[in-house]
């Protein structure tokens, strides 16, 4: 049985929403679309309205043809070359409405990789020190917010994980997951709903 819940009190004033990977890319009429987006986006932005200006949105950018990234990265995209920037639209990489609103005072940090910790930004943005715990939202529960919430923890941030405003293109690895997070990560990654967090998450 998972625990559930804000299990070390509520979310101080010294807290952030990292919204991983929101994007139209993700959505409807894309290569990479998710049955779950469109369900999990009004808890999204029900966390992002909460404080937009607590807020950090991470984009995934391919890129321009498979030969611009290293290694296996190379191999990954010459089977989705559909999704590479030579045959996307620019749109596709915005992020979703109505989440797009939102910035400002929301800001946005770029990766091309799986974690964001990559981009330089993000620790810049987030004010190490001034910064305990992480609020996460987002998608892939098994990839990019994999990778998000790893890095995280290594970084010693207390991780809330919304376990209703997360999704995946496959339920059996978004299971597994969540399971993986609940039983291996108990002391550092909590995981609480919607409505959980933002009954305790103080008001600006």
């Amino acid at each position: 049985m998972m625990l559930h819940g804000l299990r070390h009190g509520p979310p101080g004033p010294d807290c952030l929403h990292l919204c991983v990977d929101m994007q139209r890319l993700f959505g409807p009429g894309y290569t990479w679309s998710m049955a779950w987006f469109q369900r999990i986006l009004p808890a999204v932005t029900a966390l992002v309205g909460h404080d937009p200006a607590r807020t950090i949105f991470t984009r995934f950018i391919p890129p321009l043809t498979a030969s611009d990234l290293p290694g296996s990265w190379q191999r990954y995209y010459r089977k989705w070359e559909r999704v590479t920037r030579s045959h996307l639209p620019d749109a596709a990489l915005n992020l979703a409405p109505p989440l797009d609103a939102f910035v400002p005072p929301a800001r946005i940090v770029d990766k091309m990789v799986y974690s964001p910790w990559f981009a330089p930004d993000l620790d810049r943005m987030i004010g190490r020190g001034r910064v305990d715990t992480l609020i996460v939202s987002g998608g892939e529960t098994d990839q990019c917010v994999l990778a998000t919430v790893l890095g995280a923890v290594d970084r010693g941030f207390r991780v809330i994980l919304v376990s209703d405003a997360l999704c995946s293109a496959s339920d059996e690895t978004h299971d597994a997951l969540m399971m993986l997070y609940a039983r291996r990560f108990d002391t550092q990654i909590e995981l609480a709903t919607t409505a959980e967090v933002l009954a305790d998450w103080p008001r600006p």
